[in-house]
């Protein structure tokens, strides 16, 4: 469930990243202490920029093993297994699409159309290549075990990282994709935090 970001986590973020990131509608995974972990983002920026990264990894400690994994050179070696196991592909593929329909139905809660610069891209290489973990692992963070199976291996290699919180997709595995953008905060509100941190400049 992305849950609403509140002044306290503006200014987590600010530490983690030594900035706001860009169109903020919530945060989209936390720790077990409630630490920010991942953001959910608007698909469109308020200067009209298309804005693919839906999930959008923070917490310092993941974003350090996301960049150990991709210097030992593991991305090149699960592109190339993404071509040879069936059923590896398919479940990279139906996450791609639990991507896309995240997305489409957090532009819809904050009041954003359908953007089609992006409507069939996702992130991180998503559907045939891993290009970046750290938004991989973003969204495997946001979406919960089983759904991601490249950012969940990511995970599984990673040490000293926080215990992420249960998501709504662990504490309900038959939620059709996109139920978990379910929010506490309305749409108004995050139409004005999309507003306000889509004018930092520094990202």
């Amino acid at each position: 469930m992305i849950t609403e970001c509140t002044e306290a986590d503006f200014a987590t973020l600010k530490e983690q990243l030594g900035r706001i990131p860009r169109g903020v509608v919530g945060i989209a995974a936390r720790s077990t202490s409630g630490e920010p972990l991942v953001v959910a983002t608007a698909p469109r920026l308020e200067d009209n920029t298309p804005f693919p990264t839906t999930f959008y990894l923070t917490h310092p400690a993941f974003v350090a093993e996301c960049s150990r994994l991709e210097a030992a050179g593991i991305m090149a070696e699960w592109t190339s297994e993404l071509s040879t196991d069936e059923e590896l592909a398919a479940a990279y593929r139906r996450a791609h699409e639990e991507y896309l329909a995240t997305r489409s139905a957090i532009g819809q809660k904050v009041g954003i159309a359908e953007v089609e610069e992006i409507s069939d891209f996702s992130a991180g290489g998503m559907p045939t290549r891993v290009k970046c973990l750290h938004a991989l692992v973003g969204h495997a963070l946001a979406a919960g075990p089983g759904v991601n199976p490249i950012g969940d291996r990511a995970m599984g290699l990673m040490t000293d990282v926080p215990t992420p919180a249960v998501t709504s997709a662990e504490s309900d595995p038959g939620a059709d994709a996109g139920s978990s953008v379910e929010t506490d905060t309305p749409a108004e509100d995050l139409r004005d935090r999309t507003s306000a941190s889509a004018s930092d400049p520094t990202e």
